[in-house]
């Protein structure tokens, strides 16, 4: 520890850190088997869109759906590449860069070592992102094949009830893992603070774990969502 600079404040916000990102993905997941989520409500939408796939004859729309969806897998794939080149970048000018940081408030004196080491974290932290997104965007492509290969309309939707299980599920996978390339990003500008203070570094991390809770079960989105299933369900008893 003393060879790299580290102090003790920066091992137990590392720590912290880390505690939060994976304490906090772990948490929900199991909290969204039990109550209502963003995800868990989007899928249920995903396996209707699945159904209404198989009922229509004509599914140039459901592609169309599916190109546009990879795109932003796409889009943050390769933007990620770009923060990932900046960063390996940063690595050759890291007396620069602690330079014009050290002059920033709340800010103490680091070894070069010790800003290295915060660099390669976001560094880690994206390259983490980008297997995430290119998984994601490899899943949407397979969703596209699924719905090129569907079977002919039925008589009954449910009657391809095991098609539609299996493609639901590819969609809500690459689903499932843009968000989590995400939520990477999120934890990627708490670990940004790092460079100026371990305890902003820890304050940061609990903000972005708060934050992202209540985008996930409480904001106005899942709200609006859950709503409109309950008005959608309601309608289709009453006719």
């Amino acid at each position: 520890m003393r060879a790299l600079g580290l102090t003790w404040l920066d091992l137990v916000a590392l720590v912290w850190f880390f505690g939060w990102w994976i304490g906090y993905s772990r948490f929900a997941e199991w909290h969204g088997r039990r109550v209502p989520s963003l995800l868990s409500a989007m899928a249920q939408y995903r396996r209707e869109w699945w159904v209404r796939c198989i009922e229509r004859e004509l599914r140039m729309i459901d592609t169309s759906i599916i190109a546009n969806l990879s795109n932003s897998s796409s889009f943050f794939a390769s933007t990620t590449l770009l923060i990932l080149g900046g960063l390996l970048a940063l690595l050759g000018t890291t007396e620069k860069v602690s330079a014009v940081v050290q002059g920033l408030p709340f800010n103490r004196q680091t070894s070069e070592a010790v800003w290295e080491i915060k660099i390669l974290l976001l560094v880690a932290i994206f390259v983490y992102a980008f297997f995430k997104f290119t998984w994601s965007l490899r899943q949407f492509n397979m969703a596209c094949v699924l719905v090129g290969a569907a079977p002919k309309v039925p008589l009954e939707a449910e009657e391809e009830s095991d098609y539609i299980e299996r493609s639901w599920r590819v969609s809500h996978l690459a689903a499932e893992h843009f968000n989590y390339g995400l939520r990477a990003y999120y934890f990627a500008l708490a670990a940004m603070t790092w460079f100026l203070n371990g305890w902003l570094f820890m304050g940061a991390a609990t903000w972005v774990a708060f934050v992202l809770y209540w985008r996930e079960f409480r904001s106005d989105a899942l709200e609006s969502i859950k709503r409109e299933k309950e008005g959608t369900s309601t309608n289709q008893r009453n006719t």
